[in-house]
C-alpha cells in the first residue's frame, strides 16, 4: 500500500495492542480492505466473499489469513472461524455494510454485533477516506498513484448492554449503539482530514 499510494495512518494507537478486537471498516472502495489490512498495528483477518477466492488469490486470500464467506446464507463455518480468531486473541476486520456502498454506515447488517456480543471484543470503528475522490489515469477503477489516502481509526468500545444477553432484541440494540458511534466517528474523521 505504501509503494503505491501515500496512506495516512492517524489513531492507530487506539487499537488495543492485545487480546480480541473487531475493526469495523466503512466500504466504499475495492482497495479499503487490503489498505487497512497494510496498514493496521496489528494483522487483521477479514470476512471475505468467497467469490474473492479464486485462482491465485485463492492460496493467497488463506496464507493471509482471511476468511472466506458465502453471503447468500448463514455460514456456520466462516461464523466459526471468526469467532476462533477473536477467541484466540486476533483482530477480525469487517465491513458492517456487508458490501461495498456509499461507505457511510447507513445501513448496518446484524453481524457486526453478533461477534461483538458474543465474543464480548470491543470495537474500533475505522474510516478509510480519499479512495474514491478521483479516478487514476492508469488503471481508472483504481485511485491515483500516489494520491493520499487516510485510515483513521477511532476509539474502542462495547458493544453489548453489559447485561450479557444475547437475545435479538439485545442484537438489536447493539447494532443501534454500533451504528450510532460508527457515524459518529465517520464524521469526525472526515471533519478532522477535512474529507
Amino acid at each position: 500500500m505504501y509503494g503505491l499510494w501515500k496512506p495516512r495512518v492517524l489513531g492507530a494507537w487506539r487499537v488495543p495492542a492485545s487480546g480480541p478486537v473487531i475493526l469495523a471498516v466503512n466500504h466504499s472502495h475495492n482497495i479499503d480492505g487490503p489498505m487497512l489490512m497494510g496498514t493496521a498495528p496489528r494483522p487483521v483477518h477479514f470476512l471475505i466473499k468467497k467469490e474473492a477466492f479464486v485462482g491465485p488469490l485463492d492460496p493467497f486470500l488463506h496464507g493471509i489469513g482471511q476468511l472466506k464467506v458465502d453471503r447468500t446464507t448463514a455460514d456456520r463455518t466462516a461464523i466459526t472461524r471468526a469467532l476462533g480468531v477473536l477467541k484466540e486473541g486476533g483482530v477480525l476486520g469487517i465491513f458492517p455494510e456487508g458490501t461495498r456502498g456509499e461507505g457511510d454506515f447507513a445501513s448496518l447488517r446484524a453481524g457486526l454485533a453478533y461477534f461483538a456480543v458474543r465474543s464480548g471484543a470491543p470495537i474500533v470503528p475505522v474510516a478509510v477516506l480519499g479512495s474514491t475522490e478521483r479516478r487514476g489515469r492508469l488503471i481508472s477503477a483504481l485511485p491515483p498513484l500516489r494520491s493520499r489516502v487516510d485510515v483513521v481509526f477511532g476509539e474502542a468500545f462495547a458493544a453489548g448492554d453489559r447485561s450479557g444477553r444475547r437475545t435479538r432484541k439485545a442484537l438489536d440494540e447493539a447494532t443501534v449503539r454500533i451504528q450510532t458511534r460508527l457515524t459518529a466517528h465517520l464524521d469526525g474523521a472526515r471533519r478532522f482530514t477535512g474529507r
